[in-house]
């Protein structure tokens, strides 16, 4: 029978929502929701309560040795130890040695990728992102693409790129011209079709595309480029100052100490 009544679909019980007079508030708290805030109420009370209590009892002369080899920070906090124990001078050089030499190996990789993308391209002038040439590749005049419907179309495009018009040459060459002789030899040329237009107007529009995207190529090398130049300069930084520090444990150059002293290392006289 179990098995039958659950089978039976029973209604949603859905939870009361916040009025809309009180939405500011966020969402409606449940039961549940004040449970656990009112636990971690009770604990904190109880807590704070505890600590009142020991304060109240503590004694101001109270004393054991341990108090002679610990210390506080900032008006009762205990510092312990750790249980770390502090490296000799030789382990702290090695481990510097270590770390130069992961940090001159990254500043390779850095520097050749630098070079990598500066033999790409060429800058000229002094602008960032103007006067960038790839290398590699031939400069090439722009052209422009006309489409055509035949093959006679095609080569009547192009006699009349290359050759004259007949009737302006025979115009020109006459002195006795009048106006309507002119209106006639305009009115005999053939308008542009509706087709060689449009293919006009596409291959400008994707001449434009083109070099908008070269345009934006470039700015993303130059950009990658003074990022690696940031890189290498500060990982040569960080070798040079894991050198010095190398070298003034070694007491082989001179250096401030904490007090702001200065020191250096005497030389023999030559």
């Amino acid at each position: 029978m179990s098995s039958m009544r659950n089978a039976v679909q029973r209604r949603n019980h859905k939870e009361r929502a916040q009025p809309l007079e009180r939405s500011k508030w966020g969402v409606l708290e449940k039961h549940k929701d004040y449970s656990l805030r009112a636990k971690d109420y009770n604990a904190k009370k109880a807590r704070l309560k505890a600590l009142r209590h020991k304060a109240a009892e503590r004694n101001p002369d109270e004393f054991h040795f341990a108090m002679m080899s610990s210390s506080t920070h900032n008006g009762g906090q205990r510092v312990a130890d750790r249980g770390n124990k502090a490296l000799s001078t030789e382990v702290v050089k090695l481990l510097k040695t270590q770390d130069a030499a992961y940090l001159r190996t990254v500043a390779q990789k850095t520097r050749r990728a630098r070079q990598r993308l500066e033999e790409e391209f060429v800058l000229s002038g002094e602008g960032k992102g103007r006067g960038v040439r790839v290398l590699g590749k031939e400069e090439k005049a722009g052209q422009k693409v006309v489409w055509v419907g035949s093959r006679e179309e095609q080569k009547r495009w192009g006699e009349v790129d290359v050759e004259p018009n007949t009737d302006e040459v025979a115009i020109e060459g006459r002195d006795d011209i009048d106006e309507e002789e002119i209106g006639n030899a305009s009115q005999s040329k053939p308008p542009p079709r509706k087709a060689l237009v449009e293919a006009q107007k596409s291959a400008l529009q994707a001449g434009r595309a083109l070099r908008k995207r070269h345009k934006r190529e470039q700015e993303a090398r130059l950009s990658k480029l003074e990022a690696l130049k940031i890189r290498e300069k500060g990982l040569m930084a960080a070798e040079h100052e894991l050198e010095m520090q190398r070298a003034k444990m070694s007491s082989s150059v001179g250096g401030v100490t904490k007090a702001g002293l200065k020191w250096k290392v005497r030389e023999r006289k030559r």
